[in-house]
């Protein structure tokens, strides 16, 4: 059907600059924020800590953990870290180890044991009766600390999202925890679910401490700040109202065709930042993302430390066929279930190359001439300091002091297949 008979804009790079200072000694921050707990006073040499972390790409997660590490050992402690994933990384104990290693999170980095499991105890209940899990090797130690960003849900609204608390229940409950937590959702709101499971995990007496972070538009660690369990809630709806004036996001009202190139679980559980690409989802509802408006959004690869799950997919209009090879359909189809959307595993039309689908989305398009469409090529959601544009945008991109045009408009450029070359930044 598609010929490559229609003509394709001009492009040109764009570079956005984000106003937010970024930490450059990671390790002095970390330890810093630990001493002001005192901690101390509630460790006894021996004791052993489980430090909860997640499979998402974080900045600088590594140097974290080892800080965070070295400051219990200075302490005379035993840390070790506990996969806190729920259903990422593949769902499997083995699979969330590889997926931390492939961070950069691994025993000789950080300098701890990695205990993996999927096992899970039930600990207390909700009053509404739902029941609350918690990761067996955490419960069988002395103490729980927990590391995790904050920043607005793809799909959760309200005053917590992804943060710490998250992380206690979606991450620490592991699988069966994730299924009961994503079912209970439909009677209930996030907030409260979060703040019934903290409870219930902070009357358990194990519950320490957390580490929250915060990155800028560039991707880079902008906060770092801890708070002690019973602060929790307090101390992370103030990260959240910081973190959501920092978090980045495509200047654009209108975007005919949004190219991303990397997209998996490991940008989010749906797959890509939803706030991002103005598609931001809630009870099967748009929610209150007010830019972009995109009309066709098209992923051309999975992002292999997704370790297969594709969770999210659903969301494109359009897809490279190399997704679907790369997808893990299994792990896929059990997250999207977990997350009570099977949609968000459904397989959009999909192309080999890339000037099959630029065909596609632009004969969907009310435009003529064709290279009047206004299209956007970015990285993955989290990267959006540099990003291509088509020649529409240029007279736009004039009048923002934050964007300034980095490279002459030049052709597209198609391999001999007819395939975009993946996004490089200089």
């Amino acid at each position: 059907m598609y010929k490559g008979t229609l003509a394709y804009p001009l492009m040109f790079r764009l570079k956005q600059s984000f106003r937010c200072s970024k930490i450059d000694d990671i390790c002095a921050a970390v330890e810093a924020e630990l001493a002001s707990l005192a901690l101390a006073k509630k460790i006894h040499p021996g004791d052993s800590v489980a430090v909860a972390c997640g499979g998402r790409r974080i900045a600088n997660h590594a140097v974290i953990l080892k800080a965070v590490v070295d400051h219990f050992k200075g302490l005379k402690a035993r840390p070790f870290l506990v996969p806190a994933m729920g259903l990422d990384g593949g769902g499997t104990a083995e699979s969330q180890r590889r997926a931390l290693g492939m961070f950069g999170i691994t025993e000789e980095i950080v300098g701890a044991e990695i205990r993996s499991s999927m096992d899970a105890e039930v600990v207390g209940y909700l009053p509404e009766g739902v029941p609350v899990y918690c990761d067996r090797n955490a419960l069988a130690a002395d103490h729980i600390f927990v590391v995790n960003r904050v920043r607005p849900h793809s799909a959760l609204d309200g005053e917590l999202q992804s943060g710490l608390l998250k992380m206690l229940a979606m991450g620490l409950g592991k699988e069966v925890g994730a299924r009961v937590y994503h079912s209970s959702l439909a009677a209930m709101p996030f907030a409260d679910l979060a703040r019934g499971v903290w409870k219930v995990l902070l009357n358990k007496r194990r519950l320490l401490a957390g580490l929250m972070l915060a990155e800028n538009g560039q991707s880079e660690t902008a906060r770092i700040q801890a708070a002690p369990a019973e602060n929790f809630v307090d101390a992370e709806l103030k990260m959240l109202r910081y973190a959501r004036g920092v978090c980045p996001g495509l200047p654009f009202h209108f975007i005919d065709i949004l190219l991303v190139d990397e997209m998996g679980a490991t940008f989010g559980c749906h797959g890509i930042d939803l706030n991002v690409v103005g598609r931001k989802q809630m009870n099967h509802e748009t929610g209150r993302a007010k830019r972009p408006t995109v009309r066709t959004l098209i992923f051309r690869d999975l992002d292999p430390a997704a370790m297969g799950n594709a969770t999210g997919i659903g969301h494109a209009d359009l897809v490279r066929s190399r997704v679907v090879r790369k997808m893990d359909p299994e792990a896929t189809r059990l997250n999207a279930l977990a997350l009570t959307t099977p949609s968000l595993a459904a397989i959009p039309i999909h192309f080999e190359t890339d000037r099959e689908i630029l065909d596609a989305a632009l004969s969907m398009a009310p435009l003529e001439p064709s290279e009047k469409a206004r299209i956007v090529w970015i990285r993955n959601t989290s990267s959006l300091a540099e990003f291509e544009c088509s020649e529409p945008f240029l007279d736009e991109v004039a009048h923002w002091k934050e964007l300034s045009v980095a490279s002459d408009l030049h052709s597209p450029d198609f391999d001999a297949k007819g395939n975009w070359r993946d996004f490089v930044i200089d």
